[in-house]
């Protein structure tokens, strides 16, 4: 469902730095086809709210049970009652339904979703994502419904910064972390770079304030 690129080396944007979380937001949301079913993951992507426009007739899917939510709610728009997954208040869009979280589960199982959008700790070269625990000893896992995401959804996006706070890479050759899915995710989005992973190396399709050589220096994925 997301839109292709047709060239074959990556957009370079040296020129500036890294994308803001809110940039990164916007940059998804341009690649989520009209029309599309879509559950945003707790943390970041649920920013990609609000950058989708109305009349694209995306409908957004809460795996705490409702479709058709809309942008997070400030001031006098909130209600207390009417939350995402994140327990963050959100708005609702004309004709949003509400139903048991059971049935939303069966919903994300089911193949019913077009798209989701993810957090994680890191992705491998091949498209392995690991989101619901580091794997240290003290770490609270939370894996929540991700993993059903990872298997059901037809599409499965990811939202990330490409290195952790300590410079270290969170696209890798293999996983370190405990797997949520094998083989599952097809892009990935950071605030360095567009990439898509797969069998033969990871395809840079944009880089944001570094280049492809900058990239290939400080991961050790195979860049292509």
């Amino acid at each position: 469902m997301t839109a292709t690129t047709t060239t074959t080396t990556p957009f370079e944007h040296a020129d500036r730095g890294p994308l803001t979380t809110d940039e990164l937001a916007a940059r998804i949301a341009r690649d989520i086809a009209p029309g599309s079913y879509v559950n945003l993951g707790i943390g970041q992507p649920t920013r990609i709210a609000e950058h989708l426009p109305p009349e694209a007739g995306i409908v957004l899917h809460t795996e705490n049970g409702m479709l058709g939510m809309g942008p997070a709610a400030t001031g006098e728009d909130i209600d207390p009652d009417l939350t995402n997954a994140g327990k963050v208040p959100v708005t609702e869009r004309p004709g949003a339904a509400y139903f048991h979280h059971a049935d939303s589960f069966a919903m994300m199982r089911g193949g019913h979703l077009d798209v989701c959008v993810l957090g994680a700790f890191e992705v491998s070269a091949r498209g392995d994502l690991a989101n619901w625990h580091t794997g240290d000893p003290d770490a609270i896992p939370a894996v929540g419904g991700a993993t059903d995401l990872a298997v059901g959804a037809r599409e499965v996006l990811v939202m990330m910064r490409l290195f952790t706070r300590e410079g270290a890479p969170k696209l890798v050759p293999a996983c370190t972390c405990p797997l949520t899915g094998a083989r599952c995710v097809s892009r990935v989005y950071t605030d360095h770079g567009v990439f898509e992973p797969g069998p033969d190396g990871v395809r840079v399709l944009e880089t944001y304030g570094i280049t492809l050589a900058g990239l290939r220096e400080r991961l050790d994925v195979d860049l292509v």
